[in-house]
């Protein structure tokens, strides 16, 4: 069972970090939210990289909080 959490959480990452970049460059953000959101798109993509996908998740899932995405 946790292999097959991390390989689906693995999976997600990907899908999570494209549901960022699609609206980031039109998205009415403030430069300090923009900022943030793309601070925490990096630490998800870096957490992705080393297989740490709960991590990954959880500061792609603020990222996506910021940008108003559910």
């Amino acid at each position: 069972l946790t292999l097959a959490s991390s390989v689906a959480l693995a999976n997600s990452c990907p899908r999570e970090m494209k549901a960022i970049d699609a609206p980031l460059p039109k998205a009415k953000l403030s430069a300090e939210q923009k900022s943030e959101v793309q601070k925490l798109r990096a630490e998800g993509e870096s957490h992705h990289k080393a297989g740490k996908h709960a991590e990954s998740m959880a500061a792609l899932g603020k990222a996506k909080g910021i940008l108003g995405i559910k």
